[in-house]
């Protein structure tokens, strides 16, 4: 784990319609359910001015801490002036401070493992905005490394 500091990042893909919530496993249905959606109709094809082939996965606009509802995001990284395509959104995940931590082992519970861990560290979280980078390294799902980058207080 180490902090790294990122300049703005503009994405292109699909959200939720509505916030989620990480009680009683709903966010890993709601979430699950918008990568089937993305994956099947091809979305990252759909993207135009891609800067590279990694899919980016955001947790957002938090309602409080990980115990209260927040919004998802999936897309791609887009050049700053790239027009959104009809059907999609676009969203902006801000310059900060970021907490680096690489998820890694058998998808998609390397995932969610690593963030049950984060919910119960010292890590001095903002509740900004959070990302989980999937790129060639995340292909193999019986092991798979996902970054995962989370928004901390200066």
């Amino acid at each position: 784990m180490h902090k790294i500091e990122l300049e703005e990042i503009k994405l292109i893909g699909l959200s939720l319609r509505t916030k989620t919530t990480n009680e009683m496993g709903k966010s890993s249905i709601d979430c699950g359910n918008l990568w089937q959606k993305f994956e099947r109709e091809n979305y990252a094809d759909k993207i135009p001015n891609k800067l590279s082939d990694e899919i980016i996965a955001v947790y957002h606009q938090y309602d409080g801490d990980h115990t209260q509802p927040f919004s998802y995001f999936i897309g791609c990284k887009v050049e700053p002036d790239t027009t959104i395509p009809e059907g999609l959104e676009s969203l902006i995940i801000s310059k900060g401070l970021y907490q680096k931590i690489v998820a890694a082992g058998k998808m998609p519970d390397c995932v969610a493992n690593t963030w049950k861990e984060m919910w119960n560290s010292s890590i001095p979280r903002a509740y900004q905005t959070d990302f989980e980078v999937y790129d060639e390294k995340s292909k193999d799902w019986n092991k798979a490394e996902v970054d995962v980058f989370v928004s901390i207080q200066h």
